[in-house]
This record gives structure tokens, sequence and C-alpha cells, in this order.
């Protein structure tokens, strides 16, 4: 038998984000490097320009570079937070966007320390600036390299899946709407005679597993999916073996689809699956929760502070575009299916459920004022909600609490919705920063695909990702 194609680079997701964390950091040292180098040219000319001459200005010019400048390069990384998840790294306009948007938040963020700070001379006005420029131009060279390599044809993963049934035409739906794409699916094997040399969603059935080393070897395969829900032949389940230990990339379609989405696919899970995914692996070390409650407590106390300060103006407004009540309150399920009661400013006017039944939010929600369109959009209108997370009820990353009502009506026309209260509900989310607006049950199921991808993967650095993507989303004003 040949050997099989065996590519000399294919790159897993977490490997890209880790090409691209270090890519960044290098840029970023470069940049601290150089603002450095430049503050101190750019001082040596202020003494220069003085009347002072070049070798006894050279002998007495004095940098004080503070500690805490060292430590820009980590700062840039998190202003580039954004940009690290592999679809949007790999999009020219994505990237763009993450590139401007960081320097400008760091000057704000500059801005305002610069503002409070008691001694000015320990913040380099124009060492921040030079870093700032010099960061964004490195960040954007190194990010147009790699925009070239992963849209290489010659080192892009190049992908067969086995089953041309309904798993593996979602998969390839999913992977038609990405561009660019993070692989390339060359086509199907399928062993049923009725599917032979048809194309499913622009891709064709090439053989049958019987086939299947000549084709890996044809057609330079490097990864194969396995999309088959039902029972796996004896024979097709041996050949999948063999081309494992021969090198080849073996996946599980809901493993893939999970890859492309950063969502689980909830129609194409089996039972033991979805056991071992959310029974089993569901349980996370009590570090880590020790560590998010900690997290939970500092930004809690954090948020309470800004609510209670922001608190007169906001009640102000309201109180003058529609008057009284400035809260409403409603009982929301927490974890394992508690009642609680969060408080949110309110949005809407008086009376937007005058029938008494629950209706979920639309965009553009003719019930909205105009001041509750801007709390909602800048998020300020769960600024009550700490206390909540003080409280134990909430933390500040998880799935959306939802009221008791919604969630009896899509638990029964929605697969494991339930599973949801699995975890605490968060004032955040991976499906909150993901997804927009849901007014059907088709969205809810979306949005329900993104919160156990969620549950099922939530770490630490998940956790941390998200609050500063939500922080990203509060300054740039595209909440909901």
């Amino acid at each position: 038998m040949a050997d099989i194609y065996r590519p000399s680079l294919r790159l897993r997701p977490s490997e890209q984000r880790t090409v691209l964390l270090i890519g960044d950091f290098i840029a970023s040292t470069a940049a601290t490097v150089g603002a450095i180098y430049f503050w101190y040219q750019y001082s040596l000319y202020r003494l220069i320009n003085d009347g002072i001459k070049p070798n006894v200005a050279e002998r007495i010019i004095q940098i004080d570079v503070p500690l805490w400048f060292y430590l820009l390069p980590l700062v840039w990384i998190l202003l580039m937070i954004d940009s690290y998840e592999i679809h949007t790294a790999s999009n020219w306009r994505k990237t763009l966007r993450a590139i401007a948007v960081a320097p400008i938040v760091g000057l704000l963020g500059y801005s305002l320390l610069f503002t409070i700070n008691i001694d000015p001379n320990s913040l380099p006005r124009i060492a921040i600036g030079l870093f700032l420029v010099f960061a964004s131009f490195l960040t954007l060279g190194w990010r147009a390299i790699y925009i070239r390599l992963y849209t290489s044809s010659g080192l892009m993963r190049r992908v067969l899946v086995i089953g041309a049934g309904k798993a593996g035409c979602t998969l390839v739906e999913a992977y038609r709407k990405l561009n660019p794409p993070p692989f390339l699916i060359i086509g199907f094997i399928d062993d049923d005679p009725a599917k032979r040399n048809k194309s499913f969603q622009g891709f064709g059935v090439l053989g049958d597993s019987e086939h299947l080393f000549d084709l890996i070897e044809s057609y330079r395969i490097s990864d194969v999916v396995v999309a088959i829900t039902g029972e796996i032949k004896g024979e097709t389940f041996q050949t999948i073996l063999d081309i494992q230990e021969r090198g080849i990339e073996v996946t599980r379609m809901p493993i893939m689809y999970e890859e492309l989405t950063q969502r689980v696919p909830i129609e194409h899970l089996e039972t033991d699956w979805v056991i071992r995914s959310f029974v089993d692996q569901v349980r996370v070390h009590g570090f880590y929760e020790l560590l998010k409650r900690t997290m939970d407590i500092l930004g809690g106390v954090v948020g309470t502070l800004i609510f209670l300060l922001v608190f007169p103006f906001i009640s102000i407004v309201i109180i003058m575009e529609t008057g009284f009540p400035i809260f409403y309150s409603q009982p929301r399920l927490g974890k394992g299916g508690m009642t609680f009661t969060i408080l949110k400013f309110r949005t809407m006017r008086q009376n937007a459920e005058a029938d008494g039944q629950p209706k979920v939010a639309e965009e553009n929600d003719p019930r909205v004022t105009r001041v509750g369109n801007f709390l909602r959009k800048t998020r300020l209108d769960e600024l009550p909600q700490f206390w909540n997370v003080l409280r134990g009820e909430m933390s500040l990353v998880g799935p959306r609490a939802e009221r008791p009502e919604l969630v009896a009506e899509y638990q029964k026309k929605i697969p494991y919705y339930r599973a949801r209260l699995l975890v605490k509900p968060g004032l955040t989310g991976w499906a909150q920063i993901n997804y927009g607006y849901v007014a059907t049950v088709k969205e809810t199921f979306v949005k329900l695909e993104y919160d156990l991808y969620y549950i099922k993967h939530r770490t630490l650095n998940l956790d941390f990702s998200i609050v500063l993507r939500t922080i990203g989303t509060v300054l740039r004003r595209t909440g909901r």
C-alpha cells in the first residue's frame, strides 16, 4: 500500500491562536523597543535644540522608563482580544477593524489614567503615542503575513467527509458560510449506491469506504471527518482506524462543527455523546469554581460602584422621558432551575406587557424608548444585576437568565434546552457576544448551541475573553 500523503504543515485552531499570539507579542515587543528608542532620540533632539552641544547632551540625557511601560505588549494583546477568534483573524475587514479599535481604546484608557494621575511625569505621553502607532503598523504587517499563509491552499488542511447524509450536509453548509474557509473540503465518501456520483451542497460523492485509501492518496487528504450518526459498518470502522494509524487526522462531525461555528450541533447529537459531554465532562475543577467566584465578586463590586455612580443621571433621563418607575423586576431561572429576581433599568414604555403574556424582545422593538435604546446598546440597563452577581444568583459570564414561562415553552420545542441550567446565568456570555436578537424558536435554537458550547468548554481564559469582548461591545455601543 502506498504511503498516505502527509502535509508538512497543518495547524489546528488552537495552534493557530498560539501562532497569532506569538506574532502579536513579537510585534508589540518590537513596538515597545522602538517607542523607547525614538523617545530617547526626541529627548536628545530637545536638548540640542535648547543650545546644548550634542556630545554634552548625550552625557546628561536621562529618560525614566517606568516599569509598567515594559508590560505594554501584554496590554496590546488584551486590546486585540477580539481578533484571536480564528475566523476573525483570517478576514481582512475584521482584522483591520480590530487593529483600528485597539489603539483608540488604548488611547482612551491612557487619557483616563493621565487625567486622574497625580504625577503626570510618570506617564510618558510621547512614548505611549509612539508605541500605539508602531504596534498598529507592525501588527498589521504581521497579520497580513498570517492571512496570506492562512489562505494559501498549499498550507491548508484538505478534508474528506465520510457520510453525505444530514449530518454531513449540515457540516458543509456551515463551512460554506465562512469566508475565507478554514480548510478545503474535497468531497464526500458514502457507501449508499444511490448517492454515488451525486453532489450535496456543491461537493461530490467521490466514492465509497472501500476506496478510501486510494482517494486519500489521490486527493492528498490530511483530515477525515466522520459524519455518520447511525451504526457504522465493521469494515468502514476498521478502515477509519487504519487511516488514523497512518497519520490522517480523524474527527467526529460534532467536534468539527464546534471548530467551525463555536456552537454545539444539537440536531446531530447522540444520547451517549450528550451524556459524556454534559454529564461526565461538564464537571469542572473546584479551583476553577473558586477563581470564577472570586472574579464574580471583584467584578460585582466594581460594577456596583459604577452603578451607584451613574444611577442619578440614568434615573433623571428615564423620568424625564417616560416617568416612573426607574427599574423593573422579573423572576428568572438560575442554576438548577432555582428562581430569583433580577432588577434592571426600565428600557420599555410602561405596561409593555399589558396582557400579562411574556413577549421576547425584538430588534427595533417598538416598546423600547429612546433612552432605553441607548441603555440597551451600551448594556447600561443591566448594571443593577451586579447585585445579583454579588449575591451569587448570577455570574459575570454564563447563559442569559430567562423567564420561567419562556423556559417552559422552549424546552418543549428545543432539545436539551434545560441544559442551560447546569451553570449560573451570566450578565454576558458566549451566546450574547456571538449572536444578536432572538425573536423566533429557530433563532433561540442557534443561541442554545452557543450556550451549550460555553458550558462544555468553559474555562477561566474563556470567561476572561468574553468579559473583554463585552467591554468592546459596550464601547462600540453594539449591544441589544
